[in-house]
């Protein structure tokens, strides 16, 4: 009994996971520039799952829209760092999840995201109701608990990836304006010293004029 429990539970670990449709990518959107992704939705009802996160540039905020197969906006911000949201697909076909970065003239965004298709698995009655069922009952409560904790650990772990990448962005923007600030204020020292020996230069070795009482 106890391997039929452990067996029935792997299958309906490996069941959720797979009714789960996901894919998760970093991309570089230039200045000026409009991205889009697209994810196929097959039945209405189901539950669409939409992260993301600026890993580097400017001020790590980006423009982003959701719309929906008829071209109808359900979702959109602007100047935003990141995002965690979930939508409910009413419409069978596919959904674009569009990034602009037109804010920027010059900057290069590195964004983070990841588009989650899910189907919410239903329970079917048992054939032989009993303490099978009841057992089944509680290792399908089990692997769903399971399965939340999974999703909000991967969650936690994208946003501390998140955090670590600005934190490094940061720290390298901050050190070459260091540099540039170093070696600018290394020129103007030496162009002051060299405009300092001309003027001496030329104070000392310049003959005056002679007036004769």
């Amino acid at each position: 009994m106890a391997v039929f429990h452990f067996i029935l539970s792997l299958f309906l670990f490996f069941y959720i996971s797979l009714s789960v449709k996901a894919s998760a990518l970093t991309t570089a959107i230039s200045a000026n520039e409009r991205l889009c992704f697209y994810a196929d939705v097959d039945k209405a009802g189901e539950k669409i799952g939409f992260y993301f996160a600026v890993q580097s540039g400017g001020s790590f905020d980006i423009d982003f829209d959701v719309k929906d197969p008829n071209d109808k906006v359900i979702l959109d911000g602007v100047r935003e760092r990141q995002g965690d949201y979930v939508l409910t697909a009413n419409t069978v076909g596919e959904y674009a999840f569009c990034f602009e970065n037109d804010m920027s003239t010059l900057t290069e965004k590195l964004v983070d995201f990841d588009i989650m298709v899910e189907s919410e698995p239903r329970r079917e009655a048992p054939a032989k109701p009993g303490q099978i069922s009841e057992h089944t009952s509680a290792l399908e409560e089990s692997v769903f608990r399971l399965s939340n904790m999974l999703m909000n650990i991967k969650r936690l772990q994208k946003q501390h990836h998140t955090h670590e990448n600005r934190g490094f962005a940061i720290v390298k923007s901050t050190q070459n304006r260091l540099f540039w600030y170093a070696v600018f204020e290394s020129l103007a020292v030496i162009g002051m010293a060299i405009f300092q020996v001309y003027v001496l230069q030329t104070f000392f070795t310049k003959t005056g004029r002679r007036y004769k009482v």
